[in-house]
């Protein structure tokens, strides 16, 4: 599996941080504006309540999702030590003190499944998952979708405060100091939108990275059990057929190598008798040797003749 990267929910927490120090940093420079537009001459404190409400809403999503790519990051872990332990044949069944992450649960399951020899299967237990994994990420999904309107709730309070103070001004054309009030409800307005669209692109940007994570570690974890799991435990009629050619195409390399082995046996065996003719031959040659050297020592020591008989 060289297309999984085990490092990617950490390389969007590296990201998200050195986007958060950038975001802080602009702040910093601009804090002199900032003040101005979002904490002076204010004459109501709606402004600061609605962007304060924004930030909270912000900062919550936010913190979930950091929690869930932390969360992530371990299971990217556990699956990288999961399909190391495979590839090296060293996988054995999880214990009960082991530590609970998603492949160790996927592995569980299909233990179970092949125990009881009943039928394992993958689509069902990739629809399990995805549902329990697309629970996780509701709230991020929610103030996704509520972040921006907060900047539209905040924008028609801010215009309605402004179109009070332009009814006072019709009423009372005398009276400035409703000019104020439609400066800063148009002020307010301003700001809360601004603040809105600020943190929705921030947010949006991590919420979308977060749900590539998510497809990312689960697309991991189906393509393990495709890989890896369902070839060691399903059982069905499409494996039964390739286990039977399998053990067809051993049977006949079996046969091979026996009529190969065989064939050597029945050379070695000729090649033993030729030996045997040979050695016969020898042994024939040597004993009429021997005779001929006993009488020749007969004749040159004039020994009597002596019937071997």
């Amino acid at each position: 599996m060289n297309d999984y990267k085990k490092n990617y929910s950490r390389r969007v927490l590296i990201r998200l941080v050195i986007m958060t120090l950038l975001a802080l940093g602009i702040v910093a420079i601009n804090l002199d504006l900032l003040t101005g537009v979002y904490f002076r001459n204010q004459l109501t404190q709606t402004g600061i309540i609605i962007n304060s409400s924004i930030l909270v809403l912000f900062l919550l999503g936010l913190s979930k999702v950091i929690w869930i790519l932390l969360r992530y990051m371990r299971e990217e872990s556990a699956l990288s030590r999961f399909i190391f332990k495979l590839e090296q044949d060293q996988l054995g069944k999880p214990e009960k003190g082991e530590s609970t992450n998603l492949i160790n649960d996927r592995y569980r399951t299909i233990l179970n499944l092949d125990r009881q020899n009943a039928p394992i299967n993958h689509s069902a237990l990739a629809a399990v998952l995805l549902a329990q994994e697309s629970t996780r990420i509701s709230f991020p999904k929610f103030i996704h979708n509520i972040l921006i309107l907060t900047g539209v709730f905040g924008t028609i309070i801010s215009l309605s405060i402004a179109l009070i103070g332009a009814s006072d001004m019709l009423g009372s054309p005398q009276e400035i100091g409703n000019m104020g009030l439609i400066i800063h409800g148009m002020s307010t307005a301003l700001s809360t939108t601004i603040t809105a669209i600020l943190c929705y692109l921030f947010y949006g940007y991590f919420y979308l990275k977060l749900t590539d994570t998510q497809t990312h570690l689960v697309g991991g974890i189906e393509q393990v059990t495709t890989l890896y799991l369902l070839p060691r435990f399903s059982h069905s009629s499409d494996t039964l057929l390739h286990d039977i050619a399998g053990l067809v195409k051993s049977l006949r390399t079996t046969a091979t190598i026996m009529h190969t082995a065989q064939e050597s046996y029945s050379e070695a065996g000729s090649q033993l008798q030729q030996m045997f003719t040979s050695m016969n031959d020898q042994t024939g040659s040597i004993s009429s040797d021997m005779k001929e050297i006993k009488q020749l020592l007969q004749e040159g020591f004039r020994l009597p003749a002596r019937d071997d008989a």
